[in-house]
This record gives C-alpha cells, structure tokens and sequence, in this order.
C-alpha cells in the first residue's frame, strides 16, 4: 500500500479544487464530456416532453435518470485516468470500457435502478396518502405539494428524499471511479467509499451538496445544462477519489491497469 501524501488535504475547500481540476479536464479534452453531456441532456428533455402531463410516470423517469447518470457517466472517468498521464482520448477509450461488460459496474447499476425504483414507490405512497387533491400532472405537485399553504408535506418529502438520497451517495461516490480506476471487487469498493465518506462527513455532505445544486440548475436551464454539469461533476469526481486515496483515507486494490 502506497503511503499517504502529506500534502494532500480533503478540507471544506476541496469540493472546489475538484470542481476546478473537473473543468481543467473538460477544458483539456472537451470531445468526450460534451458527447455525454449532450445525450444526458436530449434525453432529459425526450422525458420532459414525452411524459409533461404525466407526474408519475416523469417523476419516475426523472428520479431513475438522476441515480443511473453517475454509472452512465463512468466512461468520463476513463478520460480523466488518461489526462493524468497526458493523453488525451476520445470515444474508443471510452467504449471500450463498455464494450468490457464489467459485471461490478453492470451488478451497481441494477442495484440503483431498484433504490430509484423504491425512492418512486415510497414518494408515490407519501404524496397520495397526504396531499389533499389527486396529484396527476407536475402543475398539480407544484400547487398542492411545493406550494402549499400549510408546513408539512413537502418538507417531509424532501427529508425523506435525502434521508434515501444518503445512502446511494455514500455508496458510489468513491465506487464507482475505483472500479473505473481498479479490479477492486465491487462490495470492497463501496465499503471503502463508506469509509471516505465516515472520513471526512462534513466535505462529503457539502461535496453531495454542490453535485445536487448543479444537477438541479442544469435542468432547470432546460436540460442544455446537463452538457456542462455532467461532464464537470464526473471529472471533479474522479478528483475526488484520487485525493483520498492519496491521502490514505480509503485503499483500492492497486494494480497495473490493463
């Protein structure tokens, strides 16, 4: 195991030193951020348009999507591994990744699509029960839900929402680039993403903070956002990791990438 660097420090600074070292990537080698960027961004708005009037049924594409992006996105790690050895690559590198069938990466994704499938289920049974109309089309939840009068619903929605939140982040946040970056097996690699986040709780809140402020502006800019925002948040995470384990704090299994 390599000994921790005593220059590296993970403080409530660090969440922008990787947003900085995420846009000097994207800077650096734009091709391949702006095509994940970009397909995240058109099927964003393929939902939005498609299921405008249904609530459920966008609710459930929307809130899949947002779980399922950071492995979609894990190809941008891949790229990030390349810069720091100065090379820049393209989409080969990238799908080649894919095209490897990595059964860890493939095992994680079905396991976010069912927490997304039971964040749906339980915010459904939550809305229904509660809220004094029917909720049937997104202009019927922004009413009765965000706006409503009396304190209560939409606040325990939004705590449940993170209180489930919590535990995807906890798990993937460090994983998911270990995985990119080694054969770590995939239960060792959430456990040691478990352990950067107990580490260091306050940065990882604020870092999982700053990523759901930036999702929400980049669809709230009518998804064209997400061309920036995906791209950016995938390479500042890949900062991320690399600063930890630098720092010694979680501890992949390092060998020589293939």
């Amino acid at each position: 195991m390599a000994m921790p660097d005593p220059e590296v420090t993970i403080d409530l600074w660090s969440p922008l030193r990787w947003l900085q070292r995420g846009a000097r990537d994207y800077a650096a080698n734009p091709l391949p951020g702006v095509l994940h960027g970009s397909l995240m961004a058109l099927f964003g708005i393929i939902v939005l348009v498609a299921l405008r009037d249904r609530f459920w049924l966008l609710a459930g594409a929307l809130s899949g999507f947002l779980i399922i992006a950071p492995v979609l996105a894990s190809g941008l790690y891949a790229v990030s591994w390349y810069l720091e050895r100065g090379q820049k690559v393209c989409c080969q590198e990238v799908l080649a990744l894919w095209a490897s069938g990595d059964r860890r990466l493939i095992a994680f994704g079905l396991l976010l699509a069912l927490a997304g499938t039971g964040w749906v289920f339980t915010s459904a049974a939550l809305i229904t029960l509660w809220a004094p109309v029917p909720i049937e089309r997104p202009l019927d939840f922004v009413r009765h839900v965000v706006l409503a009068p009396d304190i209560g619903l939409f606040e325990v929605w939004l705590l449940l929402g993170a209180w489930l939140a919590a535990p995807v982040f906890a798990s993937s946040v460090m994983a998911l680039p270990m995985m990119v970056d080694t054969p770590t097996p995939l239960w060792r690699a959430v456990g040691e993403s478990w352990r950067a986040v107990g580490a260091r709780p306050v940065v990882m809140g604020l870092w999982a903070v700053v990523i759901a402020v930036l999702v929400g502006v980049g669809m709230a800019l009518a998804m064209v956002g997400l061309v920036v925002v995906v791209p950016l948040l995938a390479y500042a995470s890949w900062h991320a990791y690399r600063d930890f384990e630098r720092a010694g704090l979680i501890t992949p299994m390092r060998e020589p990438r293939a």
